[in-house]
Parts: structure tokens; sequence; C-alpha cells
């Protein structure tokens, strides 16, 4: 049985070179535009989902303040005074 030597060793695409990893990507969006599975965000759709994205972001981290606040617990370094 091997040891661990508490280093962690990299597998799939995160142990191979970058030109392999974007060699797979183009041939996977390629396939995907042939079968017509593949989408493209038209510039309103990617407004939106970033508008969705960043909602979700302010009310987890507004969420976790009052939750710390009403624990009495101190706010995490690092974290905004707002």
């Amino acid at each position: 049985m091997a040891q661990n030597s508490g280093y962690k060793r990299q597998r799939g695409f995160a142990a191979m070179d970058e030109e392999k990893r974007r060699e797979i990507a183009r041939k996977g969006g390629k396939a995907a535009q042939e079968k017509g599975t593949a989408h493209r965000f038209t510039s309103i759709e990617a407004s939106e989902a970033g508008r969705k994205g960043g909602q979700a972001s302010h009310e987890k981290r507004a969420a976790i303040k009052i939750r710390t606040e009403q624990e009495g617990m101190p706010a995490v370094a690092g974290g905004e005074d707002t």
C-alpha cells in the first residue's frame, strides 16, 4: 500500500497540459455545434444570467451576515462591512 505524503497528484483534465485541454474542448464544442445542441447566448441572455448570478451571490452574503449577527459571532475577516 502506498503511503500518503500529503501531496495530492492531479488527475484527469488537471493533469493535462493546456494545449491538450484546449484541443478536447474545441472538439466538444464543434461536435455540439454539428449536433445542434450547443447554445450561444445573446447579449441580453448573458446580461440576465450575470444579473441573476450577482443577485444570488449578494443574497447569500447578506444571509450569512444576518445569521452571524444573530448568533453573536464576529464578522469574517476580509468580509464586507455593509
